[in-house]
């Protein structure tokens, strides 16, 4: 075996190793759906340190349009605050050459990253976005730029401390009533995924 068939074979094997962990990491600490708004936290902290207590009426804080989520991504050192800005529904297509197939619409949903950890953020921010209708059903991106706004730029490279803006597309059913956004770093295959009210 020459040299450089041993060092591509190693090379094989670190990639399928790093793979294993990271899937490992995955299947044993879980993936979670985080719905708690950045803010409430401490705004639940009242004046004077001390806990508030517990009212079994109190209904936990749900993350709607204008909050922001801190996410984690499969490294510790990626980390970013996902605000949920704005949804443009039915939003017309930014050109004459792309428009929703019969029966659908486009929505557009504007999102700001911010990234919080050591680690730039470097990702294409469409590949962990989704939208869910009332009845539960999943909805991914789709490549189209409307007149909401422009689409992140792929891939979107955002240096620790600094965000970006940006718009991702869904297409979806023209009776599908919308309820929730979700977005996970890491493409969505992070072990923690934000979700947001927006129905």
């Amino acid at each position: 075996m020459s040299a450089t068939t041993r060092r591509t074979a190693a090379l094989l094997l670190g990639a399928a190793l790093v793979t294993l962990s990271a899937t490992a990491c995955n299947s044993t600490g879980g993936s979670s759906v985080s719905t708690e708004p950045k803010q409430s936290a401490a705004a639940s902290a009242p004046a004077g340190g001390k806990p508030a207590e517990s009212k079994p009426t109190d209904a936990p804080k749900v993350a709607k349009l204008g909050d922001t989520i801190p996410l984690k991504g499969n490294d510790p050192a990626d980390t970013a605050d996902v605000t949920l800005v704005k949804v443009v529904d039915s939003a017309e297509p930014d050109n004459e050459f792309i428009h929703p197939a019969d029966g659908k619409r486009f929505v557009a949903v504007q999102f700001r990253i911010k990234a919080t950890g050591k680690k730039a953020y470097s990702d294409a921010p469409g590949n962990g976005a989704k939208v869910l209708d009332a009845q539960g059903q999943a909805y991914g991106s789709t490549v189209a730029d409307t007149k909401a706004g422009p689409s992140f730029q792929v891939p979107a490279n955002i240096a620790p401390g600094e965000s970006a803006l940006g718009f991702v597309t869904f297409e979806v059913p023209k009776d599908a009533k919308l309820d929730k956004a979700q977005f996970g770093l890491d493409s969505g295959f992070a072990p923690q995924t934000g979700q947001w009210k927006i129905g």
